[in-house]
């Protein structure tokens, strides 16, 4: 699941992302948690600024249901100074991708262990 607001970004994770898995994606934070319990995605990558809820904010509802509290999700943000990393991860996200994608490998390594994690 790709929750951000900027069709761009969306374009390109589909391209990215579409020919290995499925993927759903929500301009909104409101509508991506709206659309959990029905999609049950295996990874959510998580805009950090969506208009109205921010991608935290989104997180804190995650991780509070019970159902959804272990669901690996990226933070996907083009808040890239040296300190946001630790930050986000701070916030519970299970890892940090910054935006502009310069390097596929690294976002596909990053949901590839995400999901082997998951698998254990």
């Amino acid at each position: 699941m790709i929750i951000e607001d900027n069709v761009d970004n969306r374009l390109l994770l589909q391209a990215i992302l579409g020919d290995v898995y499925e993927v759903t994606e929500h301009p909104t934070g409101p509508e991506g948690l709206a659309s959990l319990a029905a999609e049950r995605p295996e990874i959510v990558l998580l805009d950090i600024s969506l208009p109205g809820m921010d991608g935290v904010e989104v997180l804190r509802h995650i991780r509070a249901d019970p159902e959804f509290r272990h669901l690996p999700v990226i933070a996907f943000t083009a808040h890239a100074m040296s300190s946001d990393r630790g930050k986000y991860l701070a916030h519970g996200f299970d890892d940090y991708i910054t935006k502009p994608i310069v390097d596929e490998t690294i976002l596909l390594g990053s949901i590839n262990r995400l999901l082997e994690r998951v698998a254990a």
